[in-house]
This record gives structure tokens, C-alpha cells and sequence, in this order.
């Protein structure tokens, strides 16, 4: 056991609006599984500059890091890997130890992105090498770059088509996934005229908070998707907001009869990795991943936070 492992140690998850977070249950859990003195806490940060404070502390054992940091934090840590430069977001922070302590940062929501789509929906109708489908992809900001990465790298979608009210959000979001190995084809879907032409996407990804639409953007945005969720084609959906629980795209997909994964099991698809460059590859071998994924959901079933 290092040093790091028999000392009173924290993880944080750091953001803005992580009070509601169902996740510090889960890695207590294992932490106290593993026998580690290490507690984890959702921690607001204001300020960037509060995230750093937090990361440099000697009893920071690593983060899980949310919006609106996941970009902004790249800069600060002293290596990165070059998933999260593919992707263009971190969130997640750990430490190698040596004469002195580096910072790391690295991207697990991808892995979280892809865990959900393939627990539901057909096996043999899935998307695959020899034969491939397109996507759908709801916003373009920081989320989108690790549902993009997922879909095209992993799940066999070269062609992804994007709901967003801002046309620069996805300009932005083309141009960076150009360090991808495999550059997928972007395509901004802006009216339902031009939604009519094009194949039905199999697997859809919701990347926004739960907001009523009101802009004339945002309401062609919404009736853009209804349309591609109400074609007689189905695969899979996942709304990765899970505040609420059950979002506007959620119910409206499983309405309209899709197989539905709520964002909440991200979490729980991302939790070997993350304990992983924690903790060491020692202490993942002890890992209870299914007692965690049970304390995961029964925190989901009662968090009032998630659950209106």
C-alpha cells in the first residue's frame, strides 16, 4: 500500500450545481471496500481558480470534474493525455507519484457514453464494422465532444447529425474533432425539411440541460428530434442530463417507443477506469463493481434532487 492509500485522503466531484450529485455514495462505497482511508465529496467550485486550490491540496487524491470546468481545467494540469486532446474536454484528474507529485487529466465519459448505448437495443441490429449507421447528437458544447468520440471511434456511427441552436457551437465542434483517428462526418441539421432527407439515426444523444424551449432556435431544435423519434425505426436513446431524472427527451422517447438509457448510469460505466488511475491497477482487481452499481441506482431512486 502507498502512502497515499494508508492516509486519510479526498476525491471530489467539482463543478457548479454538483449538490445534486448521486455519485459520492457510490465511490464512498468503494472506498471503504477497498480499504482505503478516502473520502469523496461534491464540491462546488465558483471559480476555476477554487478547482485548482482544491487539486493542488496534498490530500486530493483525484476528481471527477463537471461543467463548466471540463475545458478550462486542460491548461492547468501537467500532463494530458491525448484522449482528452482528442476530445477537448478532461473530467477526470489523477496522480502519478515521484520527487514530486504530477497532476494528470484524462476523459472517462466516453466510456460512460458508450456503457449506456449498448445496454439496450438489439444486438444483431446494432450498428458494426460491416455495417455502420448514423447518429444524433442534441448540442454541441463540451459533452458532445466525448458522445462524438464515442460514436464514431467505438460504436460504428461515421456520420453524426447535430440538433444545436448555435451554428458556431457546432463550427467548433467540426474543427476539433478533426484530431480524431477517424474524422466522423458532421452534419448540422437546421430544419425539418432537411431532416426529411436523411436516414434515420440509430443511436440519439442528449447533451443539454432540461429546458423548456423558447427561442424560435430552440423550438426548431425540439421539433427537429420529435421528428426523428417518431420515424417507425428505433434504436437507442440516452439523455446524459439526469436533472431531473426522467428529462422532456426521456419521456418523449419512450412514448414514441424507444429503448431508453437515463444519464444517470453514465456514472456507474465509468467507475473502473476512474478508480483505476486513482487508486492503481492493484486495488481494481478488489473492486465490487456490482455492489457499487447497487448503491449507485438505490441513490438514484432517492435522491430528491433528481427526482421531480
Amino acid at each position: 500500500m502507498t502512502q497515499s492509500q494508508s492516509h486519510q485522503m479526498t476525491l471530489h466531484l467539482v463543478g457548479l450545481g454538483v449538490t445534486h450529485s448521486i455519485a459520492y455514495s457510490m465511490h464512498n462505497y468503494i472506498a471503504k471496500s477497498l480499504g482505503l482511508p478516502w473520502t469523496f465529496y461534491s464540491t462546488e467550485c465558483p471559480t476555476i481558480e477554487d478547482l485548482l486550490k482544491l487539486a493542488r491540496a496534498p490530500s486530493t487524491a483525484g476528481l471527477v470534474v463537471t461543467m463548466p470546468y471540463k475545458n478550462l481545467i486542460m491548461k492547468h494540469v501537467d500532463e494530458l493525455d491525448e484522449l482528452s486532446t482528442m476530445i477537448g474536454a478532461c473530467n477526470n484528474v489523477y496522480y502519478k507519484s515521484g520527487t514530486t507529485r504530477v497532476m494528470c487529466g484524462t476523459n472517462t465519459d466516453w466510456r460512460g457514453i458508450k456503457g449506456c448505448l449498448l445496454e439496450k437495443g438489439n444486438e444483431n441490429e446494432r450498428p458494426s464494422v460491416t455495417s455502420p449507421a448514423t447518429a444524433l447528437i442534441v448540442g454541441a458544447g463540451g459533452a458532445s465532444r466525448a458522445a462524438v468520440y464515442a460514436l464514431s471511434m467505438h460504436l460504428h456511427c461515421p456520420t453524426i447529425y447535430v440538433l444545436n441552436r448555435d451554428d458556431q457551437e457546432v463550427a467548433n465542434l467540426i474543427h476539433d474533432t478533426q484530431k480524431l483517428a477517424r474524422v466522423p462526418t458532421i452534419i448540422h441539421v437546421k430544419t425539418l425539411e432537411q431532416a426529411k432527407k436523411l436516414a434515420s439515426p440509430y443511436y440519439i444523444v442528449g447533451t443539454v440541460p432540461d429546458f423548456e424551449p423558447q427561442t424560435e432556435t430552440e423550438l426548431t431544435v425540439a421539433n427537429t428530434l420529435e421528428s426523428f423519434l417518431s420515424r417507425p425505426e428505433k434504436g437507442v436513446l440516452l439523455d446524459m442530463c439526469f436533472k431531473p431524472r426522467r428529462t422532456r427527451m426521456i419521456k418523449l422517447g419512450e412514448k414514441l417507443g424507444w429503448p431508453c438509457v437515463e444519464g444517470t448510469h453514465i456514472i456507474g460505466y465509468q467507475i473502473e477506469e476512474q478508480w483505476r488511475l486513482w487508486a492503481g491497477e492493484e486495488s481494481i482487481l478488489k473492486l465490487d463493481r456490482e455492489g457499487a452499481w447497487d448503491v449507485l441506482l438505490q441513490a438514484a431512486e432517492e435522491s430528491k434532487g433528481i427526482n421531480f
